[in-house]
Formats: structure tokens, sequence, C-alpha cells
């Protein structure tokens, strides 16, 4: 918070660059810090202009003669690194530098940036940018628009950090025409050295601001992304952050030896990164603004309930199907409150949920209503929603909504279907923030978005779960591995490492030939299943390295012949440790379970659809290691097929429990081993009592 104070309070500001010429960037600045009502100090520097806009001009940043605090830098990418260097030696303590050509240029753009930070670091300055649009202050107190967009915001609740500087500009415009208003407007462009988790940080504890927005194309420090967002969306004055996150489609291109990896793509990765950051990410811009009007305008939803109040039965149905859709709830009325309604509306009225007034409702009947089942226990929020009949009187109606909204403690969202008959109604709303939308499904989206808000508020946060388990006994078997200069430790390996962490795994045995494998079969017990174990080999099943089911010692011998030979034929040169006899797994639902330890985000733990199916449905959902309860339970109600876990058509639910543990175990394994790159287990039979490991590897850094 004291870091950035300079940024958003300076007291003095130097443009570096400033421009007498009308559509240059330095005159837009300028312009735009001087006409923005700015309380501090503003100094010009440009070493070719005597004034500029009017103002005194320095020829540099030595010869301003008073102290400044902070300077906007636009000057050419090559002379910022001794512009930098002056600022350090004058004792300015922030810089905005809108200058492009560093980074995003490529690697000469790189040298200098990196040049640029350096300067910084040695002088102790903060820096955002470069190539950014530049910061907004609405405070009154300041006033600091110093950036080169085309407008100053109206002063609102919302906090807007943008890692884009041409979407900030289009934003600016937006916002004007919706009369949306900004607490702090920030653009940090190549973030080289305050980045979004600073300005997140300082927004979190800005009281003027009620919601923060953020843009993002990409994330550096994930882990400490996920502590602030999380300080600043729980908690008794939590503050909700919406998000959109750009490169939804991209594939990543690395590439995976393990059903977790080739899983793990970046966007569902940062999906899960959100979750468990209390971020709620949404699809585009317009639904960043149309959930933030209403977090930053309306209070916080208690709970999952809406009723819908209309003049007509058919958008009174596309409501409740949206609400439904977007995990709302609607009640149904108590008899104490419908006779309430009964007594104010006419015969004709609909009391139930969807409370239809007809069509011929006018703003006593709206008034009537909507003060009953504001004040009715079973209904947490209200959508209103109106069609222009002869005879409604549409701003009538909108006085009454703005009216009852002060009184109330429940939020209120309406949708004026139409444009120029109810545009009157509407301007009443929007001019006393009255959360408004074109239709009720974009309404009931924003609804949803906010309960979701509600529901991460609620959660209850609790500590990292410890099992007790051998350590040293993986250890042993990964640093095997490691001298043995292998990266892939095969299934048999594998099994020791999970038996050592107390997974539940099958019984199984390493035979080195025929005999061994007809004896192991006969101490396990029939059904037994084989597979070959080798170092070299990873996806068993596509060499012939797998036979199920096997009953007898004649099918163990006749499996064993088969097996060796489609070894040497699809892969000769393979090392051949044996083969696994191992007992056969009753009939349950497979799931796979996993780990991959990506560069960015760290150890990051997967659950989905087991079997053959992991990658061809990609039914998965991820989280991050250390997991903590009860985000294995999230993890597994997320996914689609979570129906089938939960009991179908008359089969048993499968143990929630037991897959929950082993969510569990696995984080606390890949925190104690940082050389796991990844590993799967697939399939993970589940039953409705217990589960069982019926396959797993481990693939070293």
């Amino acid at each position: 918070m004291v870091r950035l104070k300079k940024i958003f309070y300076p007291e003095s500001v130097a443009v570096i660059g400033a421009s007498r010429e009308k559509g240059a960037v330095g005159n837009a600045v300028l312009s735009n810090i001087v006409f923005g009502g700015y309380k501090g100090i503003v100094f010009p520097v440009n070493p070719k202009a005597k004034s500029v806009l009017g103002i005194k001009c320095y020829p540099g940043i030595k010869s301003v003669p008073e102290q400044v605090d902070m300077a906007v830098i636009i000057v050419p990418g090559v002379i910022t690194p001794k512009v930098v260097d002056e600022c350090g030696r004058k004792g300015v303590k922030a810089l905005v530098i809108i200058s492009a050509g560093f980074r995003e240029t490529g690697a000469k753009g790189a040298e200098l940036q990196a040049e640029v930070v350096n300067l910084v670091k040695k002088y102790d300055m903060v820096l955002v940018g470069p190539n950014c649009l530049g910061i907004i202050n609405t405070d009154s107190s300041i006033s600091l628009n110093a950036s080169f967009g085309k407008y100053m915001p109206l002063h609102g609740e919302i906090g807007f950090i943008s890692q884009s500087g041409a979407l900030c500009t289009a934003i600016l415009d937006h916002a004007k025409s919706e009369g949306i208003g900004f607490s702090k407007f920030i653009s940090f462009g190549n973030k080289a050295d305050l980045s979004e988790v600073d300005f997140l940080s300082y927004l979190g504890n800005d009281p003027q601001t009620k919601v923060i927005l953020l843009y993002v194309e990409d994330l550096t420090n994930t882990r400490e992304f996920m502590r602030v967002a999380r300080q600043i969306t729980t908690g008794k004055h939590a503050k909700p952050i919406i998000a959109v996150k750009s490169g939804r489609t991209s594939e990543g291109s690395k590439a995976a030896l393990s059903h977790t990896g080739a899983l793990a793509g970046s966007d569902a990765i940062y999906d899960a990164l959100f979750a468990q950051s209390g971020v709620l990410r949404v699809d585009s811009v317009e639904h960043l603004f149309a959930t933030a009007i209403a977090a930053a305008n309306m209070p916080m939803l208690n709970g999952q309930r809406v009723a819908i109040v209309t003049n007509a039965g058919g958008p009174g149905v596309m409501a409740t199907d949206a609400s439904i859709k977007h995990g709302l709830e609607l009640p149904a009325l108590k008899e104490r409150t419908v006779q309430k309604l009964r007594k104010v509306l006419p015969k004709t009225a609909s009391l139930g949920n969807p409370v239809d007034l007809i069509g011929d409702a006018r703003s006593d009947r709206y008034e009537a209503a909507l003060r009953i089942i504001l004040k009715s226990e079973e209904v947490d929020s209200v959508m209103v929603l109106l069609t222009p009949q002869s005879m409604t009187d549409v701003e009538n109606i909108a006085r009454v909504i703005v009216k009852l909204a002060k009184g109330t403690k429940k939020p209120i969202l309406c949708s004026f279907m139409g444009a120029f008959d109810v545009s009157a109604g509407i301007k009443i709303l929007e001019q006393n923030k009255i959360p408004h939308y074109a239709f009720p499904e974009k309404a009931a989206r924003v609804l949803g978005h906010m309960n979701k808000c509600r529901e991460w508020r609620g959660r209850q946060q609790l500590g990292v779960r410890k099992f007790s388990v051998s350590k040293i006994k993986a250890a042993k078997v990964i640093e095997r591995t490691k001298k043995d200069k292998r990266r892939y430790l095969p299934e048999i390996e594998a099994l020791e490492v999970l038996n050592a962490y107390g997974f539940p795994t099958l019984k199984s045995k390493l035979c080195k030939n025929l005999n061994d494998c007809t004896k192991a079969a006969g101490e396990i017990g029939y059904p037994v299943a084989m597979k070959i174990v080798s170092p070299d080999i990873v996806h068993k099943f596509d060499v012939g390295g797998v036979v199920l089911k096997l009953k007898t010692d004649s099918e163990v011998k006749k499996a064993y012949v088969n097996m060796t030979r489609n070894i040497k034929k699809h892969w000769p040169e393979a090392r051949i440790w044996g083969v696994n006899v191992q007992e056969m797994a009753k009939r349950g639902e497979e799931i796979i379970i996993g780990a991959e330890r990506d560069e960015l985000f760290g150890p990051i733990i997967m659950f989905g659809l087991g079997g053959i199916y992991a990658e061809a449905i990609k039914d998965v959902s991820f989280s991050f290691a250390p997991l903590r309860p009860p985000g294995p339970r999230e993890m597994i109600e997320s996914v689609k097929s979570y129906k089938i876990l939960a009991g179908m058509r008359g089969r048993p639910p499968a143990d929630m429990d037991a897959i929950g543990e082993c969510l569990l175990r696995l984080s606390q394994l890949v925190v104690d081993f940082p050389e796991i790159s990844e590993l799967d287990i697939n399939p993970l039979i589940v039953y409705s009592k217990g589960c069982k490991v019926a396959d797993a590897r481990i693939i070293l850094k």
C-alpha cells in the first residue's frame, strides 16, 4: 500500500516527453493531467519547447527546481534508460513508462527493458509499464489522469486492472457511454516491475474500491496471485474479483508422457487457479461489466433464492430457465406471503414464483407486490421484469424500484424489455445505480455470478491434512531411479512409492520367468492381470504388454508367451525387467487422478473419468497442491461425469471420501518430492466402499 502511494497520490508529476503537437501521446497525457483537475503540480519536460499548454517547460528532469514524486515517460525506447537514470538521480520515486519498444518487440527490446528494471531497483523506484496506457485515480482529492485515454472517467467504486492498453481505451469509451465510474483505472503493460498482484493488493486495501475487475493475458507469479486474491475475496470485508483471461482456445505445445500432462492445458489450469483464488472468471468484457455494475451497486447476496416479478408470462419463463441454468433457486412463496399478495393483486394474477402481475400492471401494483416480496424471508434477491404495454407507466415503475431498493438489503436487478418505450425508465434506474439488463437471461447470469461470489465467501477454509507416510521408502525408490539415469518409474516402482504413501493398491508381484508367474498367480488368487515391466515402455497397452482377466495357469502361460513375443516384435531394444502379476480388480467406476509439475503454476492435481476415456472425453478438473479440504470434493463434483459417480439407475454411489483421501495423499506426495514431474493413477477403481489403484506411472524431471 505504502509502496504504491506515489503512483496514485503524487504531489507532483513530471511529464517527460510532453508535446505541443495535438494528437501526440505526450500532448494527450499532459492535457489529461492538466484538464482532468489534478490537484498537484505539473512539470512538462521537453528540451525543444519553452512551454506546453501554457505551462513552463524544462529541458530535463534535472532542471526541475522542485521535488518530483512521479514521472510519466513518453520518449523513444532507446533513450528511456538514460531518462530513468536521470529520474533516479533526481529522487523520483514512481515511474509510468508509456513508451513501447521493449520486451514485446523481441530480444533487443527485452534487453532494453532489463536495463530499465535494473535502474529502477538501483534507485528504489516503482514502475508501471512500459508499453501501457497509464493510470487514473478519480479520487476527488487528487483527480489524476496520467494516461493518454480520451476521457477522464466518472468516479465510482470499480477498480479496473488491465494488461492491454488498447483494450483500456475501448473500455473508457464504453464506460462514458454507459455512465460507469471507476475508483482506480490501471494499465500495467509489460509489468516489468509492478504486476497485477501488486495492484490487486493495493485495491484490496483501497477504501474507495468495492469490486475489482481484471483483464490478463498471462500471470507471472501464480502462487502469490492466489494468496493475495484469497485474502481479498474472503473474510468479513471481502471484495469480489471478476476476471477476463484471454486465450481460452490456445493449445499447449509441450509433449507429455502422462495422461495428466496431456490434459493439463493452460486454460483449464487458469480456470482452477481462479476457482481456488475466489476469482470469478467470465467469458467477455461485456459480462465483466454487467456483473461489476451489480456487485458495486447492490448489497451482497445472502443466498441463492430469487423471486421474479413480471407483467408478462413469457419473460417470466425465460427468467426462470436462465436462473436455474446459472445455479439459482426459485423458492415457492410461503402461504403467508401468498395471502398478502392475494389482498393487493387482482384475481387473475399468478401468485407462484414468478409472480405475474398481468399486463395491465401499473406502478402501484408493482410497488405493492415488491414490498411484500422483499420482506419475505424465503427470498434473497428479486428480479423485476417489465414489458411495455399501452397502460404501463414505465417511469413511475422505475421510481418505485429506486425507492424500494434504498430500503432493502436484498439485491434488485431489472430487465425493462424493449428500447424506445422503456428508455425513460431505464435512464431513471441507471441514474440511481439500479442494475438494468436488456433481457432476463443476462440478469439471471449476473445473479448467478453474484451467487458464486457468495458461495466462495461462505466456503470453509481448512488447513492442509497430513497423513502418516513412509517418506524414506518412497525416497529410496526415487533415488534408485535417478542413479540409473532414468526418468520413468515403471508400474512396479510406482506402486512401491504409492504404497509408502498409504494408497490402496492391488496385490502384485514382479516375476522374472513363466514359473514365477504361475506361482504368483496361485498365491494372489485368480483372476489376475499380467503387465510387462520395462523402464522403456510407458504405454503398455499399445505394445500388447497388458493381459487381463486370466483365470487359470494355462491362460497365464499363454499370455506370457504372447506378451514376450509381442514386445520383442514391437520394441526389440526395450529392457525387460519381468512381468507384474497383479490381483484382478473387481468391477467398479474407473477414474483417473494425477499430478503435473508446471514451470509457472507448480504442482497441479487432476481428477476425471478414467480408463481409456481420460484423453478421449477430457472430462477433468484441476487444483493446486497442497490441496486442502473441501478442495477434493469440489474437484469431484465439478466434472460432468459426477452424476455417474453419485449413482445412476440403481447403481450405488461411489465412495467419495475414499477418492478425496487419495487426492489428498497424492497432493502430499508431489509436495514432498519436487523431482516428480508427472504422475498418473489410471485407473483408480472406486467402489461403494473404498477404492483400488489398478495402474500407475511416475515421471521424474
